[in-house]
C-alpha cells in the first residue's frame, strides 16, 4: 500500500469516526439537560447555594454543546477504536490482528473507566477542597464555564492513564516489555504511582492520595498480567547443541561397534569348524 493510499484509508476512517461522534451527539443531546445536572452534580453539591453562574451570553448553550459532544464520543468509542484498529492491521501479522476484540475492548473500558473514576472520586474531591476556602469575605460563587473545563481537563487525563493496559498489550506483542520487567520494576512503579496521586490530590490527606493510587496500581498490576498472556512465545529450539550431538553420535557409534563384534567372532568360528 502506498503513501497515498494510506491517506485516503486515513481518511476514510476518519470521516466514519466523526459521523459515529455526531450520531453519538444527537443520541447525547436528547438527554443534555439530564447529562448536565449529572456532570456538575458534585460541584453544586459543594456550593453552598446549590448553583452555578454564567457570565457570558452564550456560556449555557457551549455547556450543553460540550456535554453532548463529551456524550458522542463516549457512545461512539467502540465504534471509533475499531477504525483504529482497521488503519493499522494492514501493517499487522495474521496472527496479530486476532487481537482485534482484546484492543477494542480494554479500550471502550479504559475510557469509560476513567471517566467513572473521574466523575465519581477525583472531581467531587477536588471541587470539595476548593469549596473549603469559602468564608465571610470570599464566597464560592464557581462559573459553569471554568467548572467544566476542570472536569474535561481530568477527565481527559484520566481517561489517558487507564489506557495502560491497551499500551502494555502492544508494547508486549512488539517484545519491548516482558511481564517478568513489570514485576521486577514494582516497587519503582509504587513509588511513581504515589508520586502521581499525591501530585493529582487536593489534599494532603494520605487516605485520599491512597485512593487516588488504587486504580492506578491496579491498572498496573493488570497490565503485568495482560503482559504475560499477549507475549509471544518461543518456539521450543528442537535443534540439539554441537557438543551433544557429538556426545550422542558417539554413543550410537559404540553401541553399533559393540553389536557387530559377536557377529564376527561368530563368522570366525564358523569357517574354523569348516
Amino acid at each position: 500500500m502506498g503513501f497515498l493510499d494510506h491517506l485516503d484509508e486515513l481518511r476514510k476512517r476518519l470521516i466514519r469516526s466523526c459521523l459515529a461522534i455526531a450520531g453519538g451527539m444527537l443520541i447525547a443531546f436528547a438527554f443534555v439537560e439530564r447529562l448536565g445536572d449529572f456532570v456538575l452534580a458534585p460541584t453544586l453539591k459543594a456550593v453552598p447555594d446549590g448553583v452555578l453562574i454564567l457570565t457570558k451570553p452564550g456560556e449555557g448553550f457551549s455547556f450543553y454543546l460540550d456535554v453532548a459532544l463529551i456524550g458522542g464520543v463516549i457512545l461512539a468509542t467502540p465504534f471509533v477504536m475499531y477504525q483504529v484498529w482497521r488503519f493499522i492491521a494492514p501493517g499487522l501479522y495474521a496472527k496479530e490482528k486476532r487481537f482485534v476484540i482484546p484492543f477494542v475492548v480494554l479500550t471502550t473500558l479504559g475510557a469509560v473507566g476513567g471517566a467513572a473514576f473521574t466523575h465519581y472520586v477525583m472531581f467531587p474531591a477536588t471541587i470539595a477542597f476548593f469549596s473549603t476556602f469559602h468564608s465571610r469575605s470570599m464566597k464560592f460563587m464557581p462559573r459553569v464555564e471554568d467548572t467544566f473545563d476542570l472536569y474535561t481537563m481530568m477527565l481527559l487525563g484520566m481517561v489517558l492513564v487507564f489506557q495502560i493496559p491497551t499500551v502494555v498489550m502492544f508494547l508486549a506483542r512488539m517484545r519491548l516489555v516482558t511481564a517478568g520487567f513489570l514485576w521486577r520494576n514494582l516497587g519503582y512503579a509504587i513509588l511513581i504511582i504515589f508520586i502521581v496521586a499525591a501530585v493529582l490530590t487536593p489534599t494532603a490527606d494520605p487516605w485520599n492520595q491512597t485512593i487516588f493510587a488504587m486504580p492506578m496500581l491496579a491498572l498496573y498490576v493488570l497490565s503485568i498480567g495482560i503482559a504475560w498472556v499477549v507475549a509471544p512465545r518461543r518456539a521450543k529450539d528442537t535443534a540439539l547443541d554441537p557438543k551433544l550431538r557429538l556426545v550422542i553420535g558417539a554413543m550410537v557409534f559404540d553401541q553399533a561397534r559393540q553389536a557387530a563384534k559377536p557377529r564376527r567372532s561368530h563368522g570366525f568360528g564358523g569357517n574354523s569348524r569348516h
